[in-house]
């Protein structure tokens, strides 16, 4: 007999307390190792429509809801004993008629006689539903019931859905399953109806890749345990049919996926990784990303995901990479020089060589982004690297009078015993790009956007050839560090194995609607793969942001006071809140809120950050990998959103360009760690960004 459980369960579970919790696992664990035991105490919930439907006493007040058949178990729901029995009178388990998938089906007029009972303003819609007004817009008006039912919408509830104006149907949209409103809400978007795969003969309705992201068959004690220590959305034991298909394909060279930001691409990078893992016992594979606390999530994960196996799999952040490999080549650590070292060095070669007529300002950038970025050696190879990003060409002339500069820098760094990052990196590769025999089997990068020339470089010479050997997660959307550069001209060429994720899992409707305004529908990269965002979908709804903005320090710092101690009130917890700004000379605006609202706070920084009952403050670089409840992002100003400094900067108009572009970028990443609330606040007359976000 099969014995599964339901993501409801796992929702429900995280909102009781500690100690409840504790009770709910040892009778979920009690369950599976001896259904039959009398001291569960069965008892059939007979107002339900569903006759499987039965509870199961945890102590004297808390529930589980269980539905049971001769062939399964499934852990559906628990709650306190009143509001467990109401989940259940108000669904069944269904087998889709037409897709074949199993389904957790609200029953139409249960939802009616609760909504009528309790006064819930959340299902007026469906309570007591209105005729379209003059105006409205129907969006399904050209759909029929056939087609309702071939993207999974229960039978009872297709009239509803086609007969819905576009507000209406998000509130509808909760009722539905998520297959149904993820379809429905990609046709709203992009006018195409995408219908659910049909379940082949003789396939389980557990097993249908829809019904697969609701339910989970516990094979043993161990996944039991997995199941319930996270919540649904933490353990990442599931995946939609889209991430499935991107898991499961193989690749005959390297593959990216991309997506915005909520859309599960670090998920697809995990199971990657976890079938690998599977299919070979003698693989090494190397998970990576940018940097050191995201390696250290990514590799907490991981452990979530595979159990003991993850002591098979490499995790560290680019620099981690290259120094253990440079230690492992070289016997001793390397010594990176920093920006103040290389502002130096490039400073007091441009005295030596003489005055040339280059600014210490394009001095350092053509430093960073093409003399040290592809490790030019020579003369020769200056004049014919790549210069992407780089508006000024630079004569032959030109080029003559500048290369001493560079060659002098490097000699001064080199005789204090410092080497840059890239040359690091750069020494890992030429090491490797040598040796027959490779440091890893597979190589899964996440935050692939952020990789710059050297590490790509790198990354591509320490794995091993073959099937699915170099595989990147990320988002072009959410570049931040480098500028762009073509990776067809470093041997990585993803032409054929790109794919976009659609289904966004983190953020709400209303808050990816607003914030997606910041970037354009269609991106590109320098190669010409194109990351396509039109059609992107939430699951679920919340509140439209909001964009408020003050006339001075002290009336923004109320009105974000105001803000946050509704959330609070809300049942929100503190660190489930977090406050970015765009650099660290800001923090002292969000350290305000906090000292007036008397709430401990947890400064993010590039180490892990303990944020139990802190509210997190941070600049908005560090805000990469997070996720809360409510996001705040304070001072928005002009002059800070984009950064005056950056922009002023810049060497040439193309520099300026991707200024705009990573500013644009941040205040995107920021935006986007909030799951359900989101205030964006500044002092008039505010960023330019906020009027893009206005636009709606």
């Amino acid at each position: 007999m099969n014995f599964l459980i339901a993501d409801t369960f796992s929702s429900a579970l995280s909102k009781l307390s500690a100690q409840e919790q504790k009770a709910v696992k040892i009778t979920v664990f009690d369950l599976q190792q001896d259904p039959s035991s009398p001291s569960l105490q069965f008892h059939r919930i007979d107002k339900s429509k569903d006759a499987n439907f039965w509870s199961i006493r945890v102590n004297l007040d808390i529930r589980v809801i269980v539905h049971k058949t001769d062939k399964s178990f499934l852990v559906c729901y628990v709650d306190h004993h009143d509001d467990a029995y109401k989940w259940a009178e108000r669904r069944r388990i269904d087998t889709h008629p037409r897709t074949g998938a199993a389904q957790i089906v609200e029953v139409r007029e249960r939802v009616e006689e609760y909504s009528s009972f309790q006064g819930a303003l959340v299902d007026a819609a469906i309570a007591s539903p209105q005729p379209a007004e003059d105006g409205d817009v129907l969006p399904f008006s050209n759909l029929q019931q056939d087609d309702m039912l071939d993207v999974g919408v229960p039978e009872d509830w297709v009239s509803d859905v086609l007969r819905a104006s576009e507000d209406r149907f998000l509130d509808l949209a909760t009722h539905l399953p998520g297959e149904a409103s993820e379809a429905l809400l990609e046709y709203i978007s992009t006018g195409i109806l995408t219908k659910a795969q049909a379940s082949t003969e003789g396939t389980s309705a557990f097993d249908h890749p829809d019904a697969l992201r609701r339910f989970r068959v516990m094979e043993n004690v161990e996944e039991l345990e997995l199941a319930l220590e996270y919540p649904w959305d933490k353990w990442i034991l599931y995946l939609h049919p889209s991430q499935q298909s991107v898991v499961d394909r193989d690749f005959t060279g390297p593959a990216r996926v991309s997506g915005s930001a909520g859309t599960g691409k670090t998920v697809v990078a995990l199971h990657r990784v976890k079938r690998i893992l599977d299919e070979d016992p003698s693989a090494r594979p190397l998970l990576t990303t940018f940097s050191e606390p995201l390696a250290n999530n990514l590799s907490h994960k991981l452990e979530c995901l595979v159990g003991d196996k993850a002591s098979r799999v490499s995790v560290a952040s680019f620099m981690g990479v290259a120094k253990e490999l440079f230690v492992l080549v070289n016997a001793h650590d390397p010594h990176p020089a920093n920006d103040a070292h290389i502002k130096a060095a490039l400073q007091a070669a441009n005295k030596e060589v003489g005055d040339a007529g280059f600014s210490d300002r394009f001095l350092l950038a053509e430093w960073n982004h093409v003399v040290d970025a592809w490790q030019i050696g020579d003369l020769e190879a200056y004049a014919t690297v790549p210069r992407l990003g780089r508006k000024n060409r630079l004569g032959t002339k030109q080029r003559e009078r500048v290369w001493p500069i560079f060659e002098r820098a490097r000699q001064l760094l080199s005789a204090q015993g410092r080497q840059t990052w890239p040359e690091i990196f750069a020494s890992v590769t030429n090491y490797f790009g040598k040796a027959q025999h490779k440091p890893f089997s597979h190589v899964v990068v996440d935050e692939a956007q952020d990789l710059g020339v050297p590490e790509l470089r790198m990354l591509s010479q320490i794995v091993g050839t073959g099937n699915n050997n170099l595989f990147f997660a990320g988002d072009l959307g959410q570049r931040i560090f480098q500028e762009p550069f073509s990776w067809k001209q470093l041997g990585i060429d993803i032409r054929g194995r790109s794919s976009t994720l659609k289904v966004n899992y983190r953020t709400s409707h209303q808050i990816r609607e607003t914030v997606d305004l910041l970037l354009p529908a269609t991106v590109r990269d320098v190669d010409g793969n194109q990351e396509d965002r039109k059609g992107t979908v939430s699951v679920f709804n919340g509140p439209r942001p909001e964009i408020k903005l003050a006339c001075s320090d002290q009336e923004e710092l109320s009105l974000v006071c105001d803000w946050l101690r509704k959330r609070l009130d809300e049942g929100v917890v503190v660190d489930e809140i977090g406050i970015f700004v765009r650099e660290a000379s800001l923090l002292n605006r969000p350290r305000e809120v906090a000292k007036r609202l008397d709430l401990s706070v947890a400064e993010l920084s590039a180490r892990f950050e303990d944020r139990s009952s802190k509210l997190a403050i941070g600049t908005m670089h560090l805000a990469k990998g997070l996720e809360f409840k409510a996001v705040i992002v304070m001072a928005c100003d002009e002059g800070i959103l984009p950064d005056e400094a950056r922009l002023a900067a810049a060497a040439d108009e193309t520099e300026m360009d991707n200024v705009y572009d990573t500013e644009r970028h941040l205040l995107y990443v920021a935006c986007t760690r909030a799951r359900d609330h989101l205030l964006i606040t500044g002092i008039e007359p505010g960023s330019e960004f906020l009027e893009d976000l206005s636009g709606l």
